[in-house]
Protein backbone atom coordinates (compact mmCIF):
# COMPACT_ATOMS: atom_id res chain seq x y z
CA UNK A 1 0.00 0.00 0.00
CA UNK A 2 0.96 3.65 -0.35
CA UNK A 3 -0.05 5.96 2.48
CA UNK A 4 -1.11 9.48 1.50
CA UNK A 5 0.06 12.10 4.01
CA UNK A 6 -2.64 14.53 5.09
CA UNK A 7 -5.39 12.46 3.48
CA UNK A 8 -5.32 8.87 4.77
CA UNK A 9 -5.65 7.85 8.40
CA UNK A 10 -2.69 6.63 10.43
CA UNK A 11 -2.89 3.79 12.92
CA UNK A 12 -0.25 1.97 14.93
CA UNK A 13 0.60 -0.56 12.23
CA UNK A 14 0.72 2.00 9.44
CA UNK A 15 2.94 4.50 11.25
CA UNK A 16 5.34 1.71 12.21
CA UNK A 17 5.26 0.42 8.63
CA UNK A 18 6.21 3.85 7.30
CA UNK A 19 9.00 4.07 9.89
CA UNK A 20 10.46 0.64 9.05
CA UNK A 21 10.08 1.10 5.28
CA UNK A 22 7.50 -1.63 4.69
CA UNK A 23 4.85 0.96 3.78
CA UNK A 24 5.49 3.71 1.24
CA UNK A 25 4.20 7.19 2.06
CA UNK A 26 3.85 10.21 -0.21
CA UNK A 27 2.17 13.55 -0.79
CA UNK A 28 -0.70 13.14 -3.26
CA UNK A 29 -2.28 15.97 -5.26
CA UNK A 30 -5.04 16.46 -2.70
CA UNK A 31 -2.48 17.05 0.04
CA UNK A 32 -0.43 19.36 -2.20
CA UNK A 33 -3.53 21.43 -2.85
CA UNK A 34 -4.37 21.63 0.85
CA UNK A 35 -0.84 22.69 1.80
CA UNK A 36 -0.68 25.32 -0.94
CA UNK A 37 -4.13 26.74 -0.19
CA UNK A 38 -3.29 27.04 3.50
CA UNK A 39 0.00 28.74 2.62
CA UNK A 40 -1.74 31.30 0.39
CA UNK A 41 -4.05 32.15 3.27
CA UNK A 42 -1.11 32.78 5.59
CA UNK A 43 0.66 34.98 3.08
CA UNK A 44 -2.47 37.10 2.71
CA UNK A 45 -2.74 37.53 6.49
CA UNK A 46 0.97 38.22 6.86
CA UNK A 47 0.69 41.13 4.42
CA UNK A 48 -2.33 42.55 6.26
CA UNK A 49 -2.33 45.36 8.81
CA UNK A 50 -4.56 43.25 11.03
CA UNK A 51 -2.67 41.53 13.88
CA UNK A 52 -2.95 37.74 13.62
CA UNK A 53 -1.20 35.76 16.37
CA UNK A 54 1.88 33.90 15.23
CA UNK A 55 1.70 35.21 11.69
CA UNK A 56 2.55 38.89 12.12
CA UNK A 57 2.89 39.10 15.92
CA UNK A 58 5.34 37.91 18.54
CA UNK A 59 4.76 34.76 20.56
CA UNK A 60 3.61 33.89 24.06
CA UNK A 61 3.68 36.97 26.26
CA UNK A 62 4.76 39.02 23.20
CA UNK A 63 1.55 38.17 21.33
CA UNK A 64 0.48 41.84 21.38
CA UNK A 65 3.62 43.01 19.56
CA UNK A 66 3.07 43.28 15.81
CA UNK A 67 5.99 42.37 13.54
CA UNK A 68 6.70 44.12 10.25
CA UNK A 69 6.66 41.99 7.05
CA UNK A 70 10.40 42.51 6.52
CA UNK A 71 11.18 41.06 9.98
CA UNK A 72 8.84 38.07 9.72
CA UNK A 73 11.42 35.59 8.41
CA UNK A 74 13.98 36.51 11.08
CA UNK A 75 11.27 36.06 13.71
CA UNK A 76 10.67 32.48 12.57
CA UNK A 77 14.37 31.64 12.65
CA UNK A 78 14.75 33.17 16.10
CA UNK A 79 11.79 31.14 17.29
CA UNK A 80 13.51 27.82 16.54
CA UNK A 81 16.90 28.88 17.84
CA UNK A 82 15.65 30.31 21.14
CA UNK A 83 13.40 27.34 21.89
CA UNK A 84 16.06 24.69 21.23
CA UNK A 85 17.08 24.42 24.89
CA UNK A 86 16.58 20.68 25.48
CA UNK A 87 18.91 18.90 27.86
CA UNK A 88 19.83 15.33 28.77
CA UNK A 89 20.57 12.32 26.62
CA UNK A 90 19.10 12.15 23.11
CA UNK A 91 15.95 10.14 22.54
CA UNK A 92 16.24 7.04 20.38
CA UNK A 93 16.65 7.69 16.67
CA UNK A 94 13.49 5.65 16.04
CA UNK A 95 11.43 8.03 18.18
CA UNK A 96 12.84 11.08 16.37
CA UNK A 97 11.84 9.41 13.09
CA UNK A 98 8.29 8.90 14.35
CA UNK A 99 8.22 12.59 15.29
CA UNK A 100 9.09 13.52 11.71
CA UNK A 101 6.51 11.17 10.19
CA UNK A 102 3.66 12.30 12.42
CA UNK A 103 4.58 15.97 11.98
CA UNK A 104 4.52 15.66 8.18
CA UNK A 105 1.07 14.08 8.41
CA UNK A 106 -0.23 16.87 10.66
CA UNK A 107 1.20 19.67 8.52
CA UNK A 108 -0.15 18.10 5.31
CA UNK A 109 -3.78 18.43 6.41
CA UNK A 110 -3.88 22.07 5.33
CA UNK A 111 -4.43 23.97 8.58
CA UNK A 112 -0.87 25.04 9.41
CA UNK A 113 0.11 27.42 6.63
CA UNK A 114 3.51 25.89 6.04
CA UNK A 115 5.17 26.05 2.63
CA UNK A 116 5.27 22.96 0.45
CA UNK A 117 9.06 23.32 0.17
CA UNK A 118 9.42 22.91 3.92
CA UNK A 119 7.31 19.75 4.05
CA UNK A 120 9.23 18.35 1.08
CA UNK A 121 12.53 18.97 2.86
CA UNK A 122 11.23 16.99 5.86
CA UNK A 123 10.36 14.14 3.50
CA UNK A 124 13.85 14.36 2.02
CA UNK A 125 15.28 13.91 5.51
CA UNK A 126 13.20 10.75 5.90
CA UNK A 127 14.19 9.40 2.48
CA UNK A 128 17.91 9.98 3.17
CA UNK A 129 17.66 8.66 6.74
CA UNK A 130 18.77 12.07 8.00
CA UNK A 131 17.15 11.89 11.43
CA UNK A 132 17.72 14.85 13.77
CA UNK A 133 19.11 14.42 17.27
CA UNK A 134 16.56 15.45 19.93
CA UNK A 135 17.36 15.76 23.68
CA UNK A 136 14.99 13.87 25.97
CA UNK A 137 14.33 16.60 28.55
CA UNK A 138 12.93 20.10 28.37
CA UNK A 139 9.30 19.84 27.24
CA UNK A 140 6.46 20.74 29.60
CA UNK A 141 3.89 19.43 27.11
CA UNK A 142 2.11 22.69 26.22
CA UNK A 143 2.50 24.82 23.69
CA UNK A 144 3.20 21.29 22.80
CA UNK A 145 6.73 19.94 22.77
CA UNK A 146 8.49 23.24 22.05
CA UNK A 147 12.07 22.29 22.91
CA UNK A 148 12.13 18.80 21.32
CA UNK A 149 10.43 20.01 18.14
CA UNK A 150 12.83 22.95 17.90
CA UNK A 151 15.75 20.51 17.98
CA UNK A 152 13.97 18.29 15.45
CA UNK A 153 13.79 21.15 12.96
CA UNK A 154 17.04 23.02 13.59
CA UNK A 155 18.61 21.05 10.71
CA UNK A 156 16.26 22.80 8.29
CA UNK A 157 18.30 25.91 9.08
CA UNK A 158 21.63 24.09 8.94
CA UNK A 159 21.81 24.04 12.75
CA UNK A 160 21.69 21.14 15.19
CA UNK A 161 22.73 17.55 14.51
CA UNK A 162 21.72 14.39 12.66
CA UNK A 163 22.35 10.79 13.66
CA UNK A 164 25.27 9.44 11.65
CA UNK A 165 25.01 5.77 10.69
CA UNK A 166 27.71 5.58 8.05
CA UNK A 167 29.66 2.32 7.75
CA UNK A 168 27.33 0.65 10.22
CA UNK A 169 28.28 3.03 13.01
CA UNK A 170 25.53 3.81 15.49
CA UNK A 171 25.34 6.29 18.30
CA UNK A 172 27.42 8.92 16.53
CA UNK A 173 26.17 12.33 15.45
CA UNK A 174 27.16 14.73 12.71
CA UNK A 175 26.61 18.51 12.47
CA UNK A 176 23.56 19.25 10.36
CA UNK A 177 25.44 21.77 8.22
CA UNK A 178 28.01 19.09 7.27
CA UNK A 179 25.35 16.49 6.45
CA UNK A 180 23.34 18.93 4.33
CA UNK A 181 26.44 19.87 2.37
CA UNK A 182 27.31 16.20 1.73
CA UNK A 183 23.85 15.67 0.25
CA UNK A 184 23.84 18.88 -1.77
CA UNK A 185 21.13 20.51 0.34
CA UNK A 186 21.19 24.21 1.25
CA UNK A 187 19.90 25.46 4.62
CA UNK A 188 16.39 26.88 4.36
CA UNK A 189 14.94 30.22 5.38
CA UNK A 190 11.63 29.98 7.18
CA UNK A 191 8.79 32.27 6.23
CA UNK A 192 5.76 33.62 8.11
CA UNK A 193 4.08 31.17 10.50
CA UNK A 194 6.43 28.30 9.63
CA UNK A 195 8.53 28.31 12.78
CA UNK A 196 5.43 28.29 14.93
CA UNK A 197 3.83 25.50 12.87
CA UNK A 198 6.96 23.40 13.28
CA UNK A 199 7.54 23.72 17.02
CA UNK A 200 3.92 23.86 18.25
CA UNK A 201 2.60 20.32 18.49
CA UNK A 202 2.59 17.12 20.53
CA UNK A 203 4.76 14.89 18.35
CA UNK A 204 7.31 14.17 21.11
CA UNK A 205 4.57 12.97 23.47
CA UNK A 206 2.80 11.19 20.63
CA UNK A 207 5.89 9.34 19.39
CA UNK A 208 6.67 8.11 22.89
CA UNK A 209 3.07 6.90 23.04
CA UNK A 210 3.43 5.06 19.72
CA UNK A 211 6.67 3.47 20.91
CA UNK A 212 5.09 2.40 24.20
CA UNK A 213 2.00 0.95 22.53
CA UNK A 214 4.12 -1.07 20.11
CA UNK A 215 6.09 -2.60 22.97
CA UNK A 216 3.14 -2.94 25.35
CA UNK A 217 1.03 -4.80 22.79
CA UNK A 218 3.59 -7.62 22.75
CA UNK A 219 4.25 -7.53 26.49
CA UNK A 220 0.55 -7.89 27.29
CA UNK A 221 0.46 -11.06 25.20
CA UNK A 222 3.77 -12.24 26.64
CA UNK A 223 2.54 -11.68 30.21
CA UNK A 224 -0.41 -14.01 29.52
CA UNK A 225 1.84 -16.71 28.10
CA UNK A 226 4.31 -16.29 30.95
CA UNK A 227 1.54 -16.59 33.53
CA UNK A 228 0.28 -19.73 31.78
CA UNK A 229 3.75 -21.25 31.86
CA UNK A 230 3.98 -20.51 35.59
CA UNK A 231 0.59 -22.15 36.15
CA UNK A 232 1.84 -25.22 34.28
CA UNK A 233 4.87 -25.24 36.55
CA UNK A 234 2.71 -24.89 39.67
CA UNK A 235 0.08 -27.31 38.32
CA UNK A 236 -2.53 -24.68 39.06
CA UNK A 237 -6.22 -24.78 38.24
CA UNK A 238 -7.84 -24.00 34.89
CA UNK A 239 -11.26 -23.26 36.37
CA UNK A 240 -10.67 -19.52 37.06
CA UNK A 241 -10.44 -19.00 33.30
CA UNK A 242 -13.77 -20.56 32.31
CA UNK A 243 -15.90 -18.47 30.00
CA UNK A 244 -19.05 -18.97 32.10
CA UNK A 245 -17.33 -17.15 34.97
CA UNK A 246 -16.12 -14.20 32.92
CA UNK A 247 -19.38 -13.64 31.09
CA UNK A 248 -20.80 -12.58 34.47
CA UNK A 249 -18.28 -9.68 34.60
CA UNK A 250 -17.67 -9.01 30.96
CA UNK A 251 -14.84 -6.49 30.79
CA UNK A 252 -13.26 -6.68 27.34
CA UNK A 253 -9.72 -7.23 28.59
CA UNK A 254 -10.78 -9.87 31.13
CA UNK A 255 -12.67 -11.87 28.50
CA UNK A 256 -9.71 -11.77 26.12
CA UNK A 257 -7.18 -12.84 28.74
CA UNK A 258 -9.38 -15.67 30.02
CA UNK A 259 -9.84 -16.96 26.47
CA UNK A 260 -6.10 -16.74 25.85
CA UNK A 261 -5.35 -18.65 29.05
CA UNK A 262 -7.74 -21.44 28.03
CA UNK A 263 -5.97 -21.68 24.69
CA UNK A 264 -2.55 -21.89 26.36
CA UNK A 265 -3.74 -24.95 28.30
CA UNK A 266 -5.41 -26.72 25.35
CA UNK A 267 -4.49 -30.43 25.24
CA UNK A 268 -2.00 -30.04 28.10
CA UNK A 269 -1.18 -33.45 29.54
CA UNK A 270 0.35 -31.72 32.55
CA UNK A 271 -2.87 -29.87 33.39
CA UNK A 272 -4.94 -33.04 32.94
CA UNK A 273 -2.62 -34.97 35.26
CA UNK A 274 -3.88 -33.18 38.38
CA UNK A 275 -7.56 -32.71 37.61
CA UNK A 276 -8.58 -34.82 40.63
CA UNK A 277 -6.27 -33.07 43.13
CA UNK A 278 -7.79 -31.80 46.39
CA UNK A 279 -6.61 -28.21 46.01
CA UNK A 280 -9.54 -25.78 46.30
CA UNK A 281 -8.05 -22.60 44.81
CA UNK A 282 -4.80 -20.92 43.82
CA UNK A 283 -3.25 -17.66 45.09
CA UNK A 284 -4.38 -14.47 43.38
CA UNK A 285 -1.26 -14.14 41.24
CA UNK A 286 -2.44 -17.25 39.38
CA UNK A 287 -6.20 -17.17 39.85
CA UNK A 288 -6.70 -13.46 39.09
CA UNK A 289 -4.63 -13.23 35.91
CA UNK A 290 -7.72 -12.34 33.80
CA UNK A 291 -8.70 -9.57 36.20
CA UNK A 292 -5.21 -8.06 36.55
CA UNK A 293 -3.83 -8.62 33.04
CA UNK A 294 -7.28 -7.77 31.67
CA UNK A 295 -7.33 -4.41 33.45
CA UNK A 296 -3.93 -3.60 31.98
CA UNK A 297 -5.22 -4.61 28.56
CA UNK A 298 -8.20 -2.26 28.98
CA UNK A 299 -5.75 0.57 29.75
CA UNK A 300 -3.82 -0.31 26.61
CA UNK A 301 -6.97 -0.02 24.50
CA UNK A 302 -7.71 3.40 25.99
CA UNK A 303 -4.22 4.63 25.17
CA UNK A 304 -4.39 3.16 21.67
CA UNK A 305 -7.69 4.94 21.00
CA UNK A 306 -6.38 8.34 22.05
CA UNK A 307 -2.99 7.96 20.36
CA UNK A 308 -4.72 7.12 17.08
CA UNK A 309 -6.84 10.27 17.38
CA UNK A 310 -3.72 12.31 18.10
CA UNK A 311 -1.66 10.94 15.23
CA UNK A 312 -4.39 12.09 12.84
CA UNK A 313 -4.85 15.51 14.47
CA UNK A 314 -3.52 19.01 13.85
CA UNK A 315 -1.81 20.15 17.03
CA UNK A 316 -0.02 23.39 16.16
CA UNK A 317 -1.30 26.91 16.72
CA UNK A 318 -2.91 29.04 15.37
CA UNK A 319 -5.13 26.91 13.09
CA UNK A 320 -5.66 28.53 9.69
CA UNK A 321 -9.29 28.16 8.60
CA UNK A 322 -9.66 30.87 5.95
CA UNK A 323 -7.85 33.76 4.26
CA UNK A 324 -9.17 36.06 6.96
CA UNK A 325 -8.95 33.97 10.11
CA UNK A 326 -6.50 31.89 12.06
CA UNK A 327 -7.90 30.63 15.37
CA UNK A 328 -5.52 30.82 18.30
CA UNK A 329 -6.45 28.02 20.68
CA UNK A 330 -4.87 25.22 22.67
CA UNK A 331 -4.70 22.22 20.35
CA UNK A 332 -1.03 21.85 21.30
CA UNK A 333 -1.89 21.04 24.93
CA UNK A 334 -0.71 17.54 25.80
CA UNK A 335 -3.23 16.75 28.54
CA UNK A 336 -5.37 14.32 26.47
CA UNK A 337 -2.35 12.04 26.06
CA UNK A 338 -0.59 12.86 29.34
CA UNK A 339 -3.33 11.49 31.55
CA UNK A 340 -3.79 8.24 29.64
CA UNK A 341 -0.01 7.71 29.44
CA UNK A 342 0.03 7.90 33.24
CA UNK A 343 -2.84 5.42 33.40
CA UNK A 344 -0.94 3.07 31.07
CA UNK A 345 2.13 3.40 33.30
CA UNK A 346 0.16 2.00 36.23
CA UNK A 347 -1.16 -0.76 33.97
CA UNK A 348 2.35 -1.75 32.85
CA UNK A 349 3.71 -1.61 36.39
CA UNK A 350 0.93 -3.93 37.59
CA UNK A 351 1.92 -6.55 35.03
CA UNK A 352 5.33 -6.50 36.68
CA UNK A 353 3.91 -6.59 40.21
CA UNK A 354 1.89 -9.75 39.64
CA UNK A 355 4.76 -11.36 37.72
CA UNK A 356 7.10 -10.82 40.67
CA UNK A 357 4.52 -12.47 42.96
CA UNK A 358 4.44 -15.51 40.69
CA UNK A 359 8.24 -15.65 40.79
CA UNK A 360 8.12 -15.72 44.59
CA UNK A 361 5.36 -18.35 44.54
CA UNK A 362 7.43 -20.66 42.34
CA UNK A 363 10.25 -20.55 44.90
CA UNK A 364 8.18 -21.50 47.92
CA UNK A 365 8.30 -25.26 47.43
CA UNK A 366 4.56 -25.79 47.01
CA UNK A 367 2.60 -28.55 45.23
CA UNK A 368 5.50 -30.84 44.51
CA UNK A 369 8.07 -28.23 43.48
CA UNK A 370 11.36 -28.16 45.40
CA UNK A 371 12.12 -25.02 47.39
CA UNK A 372 14.09 -22.46 45.38
CA UNK A 373 13.51 -24.68 42.33
CA UNK A 374 16.48 -26.89 43.17
CA UNK A 375 16.76 -30.42 44.56
CA UNK A 376 20.20 -29.59 45.93
CA UNK A 377 19.18 -26.89 48.42
CA UNK A 378 21.47 -25.96 51.28
CA UNK A 379 24.78 -26.05 49.51
CA UNK A 380 23.01 -24.51 46.54
CA UNK A 381 20.85 -21.36 46.56
CA UNK A 382 19.10 -22.45 43.40
CA UNK A 383 16.99 -19.70 41.92
CA UNK A 384 16.52 -17.69 45.10
CA UNK A 385 18.36 -14.54 44.10
CA UNK A 386 16.95 -13.48 40.70
CA UNK A 387 13.70 -12.65 42.50
CA UNK A 388 15.67 -9.94 44.33
CA UNK A 389 16.07 -8.31 40.93
CA UNK A 390 12.34 -8.52 40.17
CA UNK A 391 11.59 -7.05 43.60
CA UNK A 392 13.91 -4.15 42.86
CA UNK A 393 12.44 -3.61 39.41
CA UNK A 394 8.82 -3.56 40.58
CA UNK A 395 9.69 -1.03 43.27
CA UNK A 396 11.47 1.13 40.71
CA UNK A 397 8.36 0.94 38.55
CA UNK A 398 6.16 1.96 41.47
CA UNK A 399 8.34 5.03 41.97
CA UNK A 400 7.87 5.85 38.27
CA UNK A 401 4.08 5.72 38.57
CA UNK A 402 3.75 9.23 40.04
CA UNK A 403 1.56 10.97 37.43
CA UNK A 404 3.37 13.96 35.89
CA UNK A 405 0.02 15.00 34.41
CA UNK A 406 -1.12 15.81 37.95
CA UNK A 407 1.52 18.55 38.10
CA UNK A 408 1.87 21.89 36.36
CA UNK A 409 4.53 24.59 36.58
CA UNK A 410 3.67 27.96 34.95
CA UNK A 411 5.97 29.17 32.16
CA UNK A 412 6.19 32.03 29.64
CA UNK A 413 5.57 34.81 32.19
CA UNK A 414 2.24 33.22 33.11
CA UNK A 415 0.90 33.01 29.55
CA UNK A 416 1.40 29.26 29.67
CA UNK A 417 0.05 28.90 33.19
CA UNK A 418 -1.14 25.30 32.97
CA UNK A 419 0.94 22.67 31.23
CA UNK A 420 0.55 18.89 30.83
CA UNK A 421 4.05 17.52 31.53
CA UNK A 422 3.03 14.81 29.04
CA UNK A 423 6.56 14.42 27.71
CA UNK A 424 7.61 13.09 31.12
CA UNK A 425 4.59 10.78 31.19
CA UNK A 426 5.61 9.30 27.84
CA UNK A 427 9.24 8.84 28.81
CA UNK A 428 8.35 7.20 32.11
CA UNK A 429 5.93 4.74 30.51
CA UNK A 430 8.72 3.53 28.25
CA UNK A 431 11.06 3.17 31.24
CA UNK A 432 8.46 1.05 33.04
CA UNK A 433 7.99 -1.14 29.97
CA UNK A 434 11.76 -1.64 29.77
CA UNK A 435 11.74 -2.86 33.37
CA UNK A 436 8.74 -5.08 32.67
CA UNK A 437 10.68 -6.86 29.94
CA UNK A 438 13.32 -7.82 32.52
CA UNK A 439 10.74 -8.96 35.10
CA UNK A 440 8.94 -11.21 32.62
CA UNK A 441 12.27 -12.60 31.43
CA UNK A 442 13.08 -13.77 34.96
CA UNK A 443 9.60 -15.26 35.47
CA UNK A 444 9.97 -17.18 32.21
CA UNK A 445 13.29 -18.58 33.44
CA UNK A 446 11.61 -19.67 36.69
CA UNK A 447 8.59 -21.17 34.95
CA UNK A 448 10.79 -23.16 32.58
CA UNK A 449 12.70 -24.56 35.56
CA UNK A 450 9.45 -25.46 37.34
CA UNK A 451 8.15 -27.34 34.30
CA UNK A 452 11.25 -29.56 34.43
CA UNK A 453 9.91 -31.00 37.70
CA UNK A 454 6.62 -31.99 35.98
CA UNK A 455 8.27 -34.27 33.46
CA UNK A 456 7.48 -36.58 31.78
CA UNK A 457 4.18 -34.67 31.56
CA UNK A 458 3.91 -32.54 28.45
CA UNK A 459 2.35 -29.09 28.40
CA UNK A 460 0.34 -27.59 25.55
CA UNK A 461 2.03 -27.29 22.19
CA UNK A 462 2.58 -23.53 22.44
CA UNK A 463 4.05 -23.79 25.96
CA UNK A 464 6.36 -26.62 24.88
CA UNK A 465 7.62 -24.58 21.92
CA UNK A 466 8.39 -21.62 24.17
CA UNK A 467 10.03 -23.92 26.73
CA UNK A 468 12.26 -25.30 23.99
CA UNK A 469 13.14 -21.76 22.92
CA UNK A 470 14.28 -21.02 26.47
CA UNK A 471 16.28 -24.25 26.69
CA UNK A 472 18.16 -23.36 23.52
CA UNK A 473 19.59 -20.38 25.44
CA UNK A 474 19.36 -21.36 29.11
CA UNK A 475 19.87 -24.93 30.36
CA UNK A 476 18.11 -26.46 33.36
CA UNK A 477 19.75 -25.43 36.64
CA UNK A 478 21.18 -28.54 38.29
CA UNK A 479 23.58 -26.85 40.70
CA UNK A 480 24.61 -23.28 41.37
CA UNK A 481 26.20 -21.35 38.50
CA UNK A 482 26.53 -17.76 37.43
CA UNK A 483 22.98 -16.79 36.46
CA UNK A 484 23.69 -13.35 35.01
CA UNK A 485 24.37 -14.75 31.50
CA UNK A 486 21.12 -16.74 31.72
CA UNK A 487 19.15 -13.66 32.76
CA UNK A 488 20.74 -11.60 29.98
CA UNK A 489 19.87 -14.29 27.44
CA UNK A 490 16.26 -14.31 28.64
CA UNK A 491 16.03 -10.51 28.42
CA UNK A 492 17.36 -10.65 24.86
CA UNK A 493 14.68 -13.20 23.94
CA UNK A 494 11.98 -10.93 25.38
CA UNK A 495 13.30 -7.77 23.74
CA UNK A 496 13.59 -9.48 20.36
CA UNK A 497 9.96 -10.65 20.72
CA UNK A 498 11.06 -14.21 20.00
CA UNK A 499 8.38 -15.92 22.07
CA UNK A 500 5.20 -17.30 20.52
CA UNK A 501 2.43 -15.40 22.26
CA UNK A 502 -0.52 -15.86 19.90
CA UNK A 503 -2.23 -18.82 18.28
CA UNK A 504 -1.84 -18.00 14.59
CA UNK A 505 1.73 -19.30 14.37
Amino acid sequence: MTFKYGVDRLNLDIVNGIANGSIKAELCQEALDKINTSRQRVEKMAASDKAVYGINTGFGPLCDTQISPEDTNLLQKNLLITHAVGVGEPIAKAISKLMLITKVHALSQGFSGIRLETVERMLTFLELDLIPVVPEQGSVGASGDLAPLSHLFLPLLGEGEFWDNKDGQTGKTVPAAQALKEHGLAPMELHAKEGLALINGTQFILSHGITALTKMRYLLDLADMTGAMSIEGMQGSESPFRDELHQTRAFKGNLEVAARMRSFFKDSQNMSAHEECDRVQDPYSLRCIPQVHGASRNAYYHLEELVEIEMNSVTDNPIVISSEEAISGGSFHGQPLAMVLDYASIAAAELGNISDRRCYLLLEGLHGLPRLLTTAGGLNSGMMIPQYATAALVTENKSLCFPPSADSVPTSMGQEDHVSMGSISGRKLNQILGNLEKILAIELMYAAQAIEFRRPNKCSDIIEKNHQLIREKVTKLEEDRLLKPDIDAMITLVKSQAFIVNFNH
